[in-house]
């Protein structure tokens, strides 16, 4: 079998599996309790906390643990419209359903107004316009993703953060995509919000965290006890946490030769896509160097079977995504590709790649494609 939807998850790095099967029996008391075992189990969600905030650069009281990134999208942007009573949204059309939903939903029950900035053919926000837009409604929240989930298009984060500081704006990033993948210093990219999620970087799924920098802190958005520092209540996730806090130590430390292997599979899977199928397109900008390693889409010629070409590839032992993961199963065209202007005629494919690949694998995958166009 051979997994190229590691945008969708990634496997579980062994070091963690085996820290959390051990944590799992010898930390099991309520993190809430003031007993030993409860101590014992604060302990290693504290040790947790300040591990990633020491990673991230960023205060270990700005950091609070969710259950993933949708929970943290969903909490600061909830958030900035209740508590810190902001009307104006500024987003983009290629953003995560998680947002764009979560935005939808808040401007029909608060009076809150969404605006879009433009993004150009790959993907890039155009920063005039954004300016433009803030000039219009300053004191709004921005919220665009580091890294987009279906193109891999990295955002210049800091310029727009200087825009945002400009304009007294508010700025919130999912960086679902590019925690544990890139090196991040959160405080030097002057987010004001952000979000990550574990099993993006081989971590344990269900578990995530947000980065809520001082003092734009809004009021708790679930009711119940007093965890998180009033701001989610319930029971914390002990060994998703630590788990969590171990994939993402383990990730950095392994980060260069990791995106040096990655990006090789990447410019591998490109030159043998323009070799091999050359009517092939690429959405995004999978070339320059500045994108995401881990992401390629791909628009394939309409001479693909567009309905059956996912199942071709699962009988064939690889598995990729048509588009954002969040998707799969709908018959529905990507929001993004469409945003970008690509052709609903062509058929296509999100490749993304993960340490545990290799270039056999891509080399399998572009003969998998062109056997599937000489049966068509």
């Amino acid at each position: 079998m051979i997994y190229f939807d590691n945008a969708a998850s990634t496997p579980v790095y062994d070091i963690v599996t085996d820290y959390m099967n051990k944590l799992q029996k010898n930390v099991f008391g309520n993190p809430s309790a003031s007993h030993s075992f409860g101590r014992k189990a604060r302990i290693e969600v504290e040790r947790t906390r300040k591990k990633i905030a020491e990673k991230l650069n960023v205060k270990t009281s700005e950091i609070y643990f969710t259950s993933g990134g949708t929970e943290g999208n969903n909490a600061i942007l909830w958030g900035c419209a209740r508590d810190l009573e902001r009307k104006v949204f500024i987003t983009s059309p290629t953003e995560h359903p998680c947002v764009l939903n979560t935005l939808e939903s808040i401007s029909k029950e608060l009076p809150v107004q969404v605006k879009f900035v433009d993004v150009n053919s790959e993907g890039y926000v155009d920063l005039k316009h954004l300016d433009f837009l803030l000039s219009e409604s300053p004191r709004s929240v921005v919220s665009l993703m580091h890294a987009n989930n279906e193109t891999g298009v990295i955002l210049p984060v800091m310029d727009i953060a200087f825009l945002c500081k400009n304009h007294r704006a508010l700025f919130h990033s999912d960086i679902v995509q590019s925690a544990g993948k890139l090196d991040l210093d959160l405080e030097k990219s002057g987010f004001d919000f952000a979000v990550g999620s574990a099993h993006k970087f081989h971590g344990p799924k269900g578990i995530g965290f947000m980065y809520v920098k001082s003092p734009n802190f809004f009021k708790s958005y679930t009711s119940g006890g007093r965890q998180e520092r009033k701001m989610r209540a319930g029971t914390e996730n002990v060994v998703g946490i630590c788990g969590m806090g171990v994939a993402l130590e383990w990730a950095l430390y392994n980060l260069d030769a990791t995106i040096n292997n990655v990006r090789n599979l990447k410019n591998e899977l490109i030159r043998l896509l323009e070799e091999e199928i050359p009517e092939v397109k690429f959405n995004g900008d999978p070339k320059n160097e500045n994108s995401l390693h881990t992401i390629v889409n791909i628009s394939l010629p309409e001479t693909y079977d567009k309905e059956l070409l996912l199942a071709k590839l699962d009988i064939e032992g690889i598995a990729v995504s048509a588009g954002s993961a969040c998707n799969s199963g709908v018959e529905k065209g990507s929001h993004v590709l469409t945003a970008l202007g690509a052709d609903p005629a062509r058929p296509a494919l999100r490749v993304s790649f993960s340490t545990y690949n290799s270039i056999d694998e891509v080399r399998k995958f572009v003969d998998v494609l062109k056997k599937i166009k000489k049966e068509k």
